[in-house]
């Protein structure tokens, strides 16, 4: 066997990588599923999977998540956009302004193109220009946060805005988007008549999994916005337009090799302008959903890093839709443990993530088992050694939990506030060992000038 050949068997081996499917999806939800309503059960933490948890978690995912779809766009094109923040502040203040006069769905209307004006400044420079693609994203930070400040005090702090409760800092109300609940489960309502609430009732038994089910059920099922559906239906969406059909195949070819694409006859400028506007409009609409359905107003400060966070859970998704949303709700999910639950709730998600990490250990363990005798190369000893390191520090880090765990019966206020930032690093931290992201994202190009 040659050198070459042998060093492509290592790696392969050494990866060991299993084509997920559906049915694992929801083999390991499931799974997970059970865990939670384990750790709820023996710490007594109701609120792990309260109606009302799943649809702060909810509420709180979308903005987050349309955020990151904004930059699975742009860097599909080979365009990074850190703006994203910028850009959502944009689409507050533009939602919020028409959104008091005409109503919450031109104010939404108004969100995406205010954001996508921010996504073709970006453009412009990034594109046409060929601005170094992080110098222009926090210009656009900055950019957006002092335009809104000073238009938010031009505005909203004089004549009839002020009147209806506009100040400096925030805008006068918007009327909020209606809300659906759906009848007979959730207890909503056909015609006049006011149906039951039979996943509320199987709630509040707190039974093992049952309740937990119909906690989550009803939290996805009553006083959803009408909006937050239509941003749902925009992760199967993305993923059709960008994976099967030619607009979005194009868009996929720039952001890996502009060259060859030119060659194949794209017009890569104008593909990668289509891409980032749209990325601007989507951080736009995340903006307007702050403003109509998250509050009914705009505030200064508003977004408080959600362009960021949704940038974090883009790369832990892999640059995917469908990984993307999941890392949305992840950090949903514990942003609404610090708003519902408090301390005795992420008290149980020290167990919930102990366990987890058992499990990570055990796998890692198996996995250098395996791997040590089949390779035999400098490369392959080195994948052995970090699986091994990495059974002994999932261990590690396990331990310490569970002793936090049985040590204490609450989290201090000071560590809940900031457990959706540390859910953040630590995502990073173990995703970033299976990540790729475009080949050509945040290479300059230049029309003609093959590398």
């Amino acid at each position: 066997m040659s050198a070459a050949t042998e060093a492509v068997a290592t790696v392969k081996a050494a990866k060991g990588k299993i084509r997920l499917r559906w049915p694992h999806y929801l083999l390991i939800g499931s799974g997970l599923l059970v865990l939670l309503s384990l750790v709820r059960v023996i710490d007594d933490a109701d609120p792990v999977t309260s109606s009302g948890t799943v649809s702060a978690a909810l509420r709180l995912a979308v903005p987050i998540f349309l955020a990151g779809l904004g930059g699975l766009w742009s860097e599909r094109s080979g365009v990074i956009n850190i703006g994203l923040e910028g850009m959502m502040i944009l689409g507050t203040w533009t939602g919020a302004w028409a959104g008091y006069q005409w109503g919450p769905w031109i104010g939404v209307l108004a969100g995406i193109i205010g954001g996508a004006l921010g996504g073709l400044l970006h453009a412009i420079a990034t594109v046409s220009f060929g601005v170094d693609h992080i110098v222009s994203g926090v210009a656009i930070n900055i950019l957006g946060l002092g335009l809104t400040q000073f238009l938010a005090g031009l505005i909203f702090d004089t004549g009839a805005a002020k009147a209806l409760g506009g100040g400096p800092r925030q805008s006068p109300p918007v009327d909020p988007i209606m809300t659906l609940t759906l009848p007979v489960l959730s207890g909503g309502k056909i015609g006049g008549w006011q149906s039951p609430d039979w996943l509320g009732s199987l709630e509040g038994r707190h039974w093992f999994l049952l309740s937990d089910i119909a906690g989550i059920a009803r939290g996805l099922t009553s006083d959803m916005s009408l909006l937050t559906l239509v941003s749902l239906l925009l992760v199967p969406l993305s993923f059709v337009i960008l994976w099967r059909t030619p607009f979005g195949l194009r868009i996929r070819s720039c952001g890996e090799d502009p060259y060859a694409a030119e060659s194949l006859g794209v017009q890569v400028y104008r593909m990668k302008y289509a891409a980032v506007v749209i990325s601007g409009a989507f951080s736009g609409l995340a903006g307007a959903f702050l403003v109509t359905v998250a509050a009914p107003l705009y505030q200064d400060g508003q977004t408080n890093g959600r362009g960021f966070i949704g940038l974090a859970a883009m790369i832990f998704g892999n640059w995917r839709p469908g990984g993307l949303a999941a890392g949305s709700l992840l950090f949903g999910y514990t942003d609404a443990m610090n708003v519902r639950g408090g301390g005795q709730a992420v008290h149980a998600l020290l167990l919930f993530v102990a366990i987890l990490l058992i499990g990570v250990a055990v796998w890692q363990a198996l996995r250098a088992n395996r791997l040590r005798g089949q390779i035999v190369t400098d490369l392959g000893r080195r994948e052995v050694r970090n699986a091994s390191l990495g059974a002994v520090l999932s261990l590690v880090a396990a331990a310490g939990l569970l002793v936090w765990f049985l040590m204490s019966e609450i989290v201090p206020g000071e560590l809940v506030s900031f457990t959706p930032h540390l859910t953040t690093l630590l995502v990073l931290a173990l995703a970033s060992q299976r990540l790729r992201m475009p080949a050509a994202n945040g290479v300059r190009y230049r029309r003609g000038e093959a590398r």
